[in-house]
């Protein structure tokens, strides 16, 4: 006579809650206005220090070279000297990575939720024009930070100009930007970071729950300044180089 076998229904272990708030489709949301935000910060303190090309020297060194010393130095001598900046880097891209794959994860959810497309074009009245550059904005923008760190961080060839040395920020910024071909993928890189973060500023606080059309107004002024502002910004030192106001 057998025993009777018992059987226990085992459920399968949850994940972690960030885990699981991650994979749902207002945790997605949530990463990429909180990456979004350091993105935009970072976006911002890289212009500001670019700027520093148009201040005069400091007893005979480029004003951009102290400024760039001093993030090598930074919390120096609390921690080694360049710890930190590479920190910051390894942070920079971790939230830039985060940042792509939620929103390449987002765009597989909302396929999957509508199998068939619209049949009428209010698909592209309702999103703007760069709601829908935004994935491959992404792809054009990873390949120029690769170059761009390859042309004025690392100096390798042939990326980097002929002539570039470590530390001499100044210098390897006059000779980049003497290169058409580097100016106009800079150009392209800028333009395509506006876009994005003109989009990612409109939609950051529709992300957050933060959603009135008593604020539309405010946020896409907000939107197309900072857009703006970047661009300008960012381009100003470059193309000063390439029209000689920078020697």
């Amino acid at each position: 006579m057998g025993f009777p076998v018992t059987t226990t229904s085992s459920k399968p272990k949850r994940a972690s809650l960030p885990v699981e708030f991650y994979r749902s489709a207002v945790g997605k949301k949530w990463v990429m206005a909180v990456t979004g935000v350091l993105i935009i910060g970072f976006a911002l303190a890289h212009m500001l220090g670019n700027l520093k090309m148009f201040l005069p020297d400091v007893d005979g060194v480029p004003d951009i070279d102290i400024y760039a010393e001093s993030l090598r130095k930074l919390f120096s001598p609390i921690v080694p000297e360049h710890v930190m900046l590479w920190l910051l880097r390894v942070g920079l891209a971790a939230a830039f990575l985060l940042h792509m794959h939620a929103a390449y994860a987002l765009t597989v959810m909302n396929h999957r939720a509508r199998a068939v497309d619209y049949q009428s074009p209010r698909n592209y009245v309702a999103a703007s024009y760069a709601s829908r550059t935004m994935r491959w904005s992404g792809v054009i923008f990873l390949a120029f930070i690769i170059f761009h760190l390859a042309d004025f961080t690392l100096g390798i060839q042939p990326a980097a100009p002929e002539g570039w040395e470590h530390g001499r920020v100044y210098a390897n910024f006059l000779l980049g930007f003497q290169r058409p071909f580097a100016l106009a993928f800079y150009t392209l890189a800028v333009t395509v970071l506006a876009i994005h973060l003109f989009h990612g500023a409109w939609s950051m606080f529709q992300s957050m729950g933060i959603n009135h059309p008593r604020f539309n107004g405010i946020r896409r002024a907000f939107a197309t300044a900072l857009a703006a502002v970047l661009w300008v910004g960012f381009l100003l030192p470059p193309y000063a180089v390439a029209f000689g106001f920078l020697s």
